[in-house]
């Protein structure tokens, strides 16, 4: 499963409850506005009232329905929405999953009320991919920093979240498809500058006999001792840098934030 860059816990947490929610959120998420009481009136049963509340709430919260186990929810939430329906036994809710079918039904009934769409839907599918890499392309971020937007994309434009493993290989291709477009254009950048630098900046990368680390990764490492040694081998280095190719430097920069129309890249 592609989710290599995401720990157990951070997996774990996808799509759940992580914990009681705090005041804020249950005042955010979990209140009950007019139109989610006339939907909840048309059930007769408590346990049915409670049972679809809880899942309209569920959804806006995590980004799903727990359709498998809709009774998933720290109780502080069960008496939160219980409290507000006028409810006084709130643990009727432990009927509502008598009929298997019911928490099927009622997760559909919101879809279409609230207008959820489903992750493979392929209009929302496209403007999800757009803002994916769009923020890959923009931003200098981890995986995990954009696994995080994408998931407040879809729960904020009420995408159904999809699997962990779904959403974490399609980060991760966007992320590998944006690094070669980087790449690409930072060559080209360079090449136009001086056709000789990309050849001189590669060789950084290798290793030299008898050594363990390439040239370039010798530059990055900075003295870090303060002792009279320490200062002369740090003035060595800002000689050994200045004679470091970098006569595109500026120019590569700038040339690698556009696309290939010569507009920003943050208008792509």
């Amino acid at each position: 499963m592609p989710v290599e860059f995401l720990t157990d816990e951070q997996a774990a947490s996808y799509g759940a409850f992580q914990g009681v929610p705090t005041r804020p959120e249950l005042e955010r998420f979990f209140f009950l506005d007019d139109d989610d009481r006339d939907l909840i009136a048309l059930r007769r049963a408590d346990s049915h009232r409670l049972g679809i509340a809880l899942q309209l709430c569920t959804v806006r919260y995590v980004g799903r329905f727990l359709t498998d186990d809709p009774l998933a929810v720290p109780w502080e939430v069960v008496d939160y929405l219980a409290g507000q329906l006028g409810i006084e036994d709130a643990s009727v809710v432990k009927r509502y999953t008598e009929r298997k079918p019911t928490a099927y039904e009622h997760s559909w009934e919101i879809r279409e009320r609230y207008g959820y769409h489903e992750y493979d839907d392929p209009q929302w599918g496209r403007k999800f991919r757009a803002f994916l890499h769009g923020r890959a392309w923009t931003h200098a971020e981890g995986p995990v920093a954009l696994f995080n937007h994408a998931v407040a994309w879809l729960r904020g434009n009420r995408v159904l979240l999809p699997g962990v493993s779904v959403l974490a290989r399609e980060v991760s291709e966007i992320r590998a498809v944006a690094e070669k477009r980087l790449h690409m254009a930072v060559a080209r950048a360079a090449m136009r500058a001086d056709p000789a630098l990309p050849a001189e900046l590669a060789a950084l990368l290798e290793v030299p006999e008898g050594a363990r680390i390439s040239h370039l990764e010798a530059l990055r490492r900075p003295p870090t001792r303060t002792s009279g040694t320490a200062l002369a081998r740090a003035l060595d280095r800002v000689n050994e840098i200045s004679g470091v190719p970098a006569r595109a430097g500026h120019s590569a920069k700038v040339s690698s934030l556009r696309d290939d129309t010569g507009r920003p890249a943050h208008a792509a």
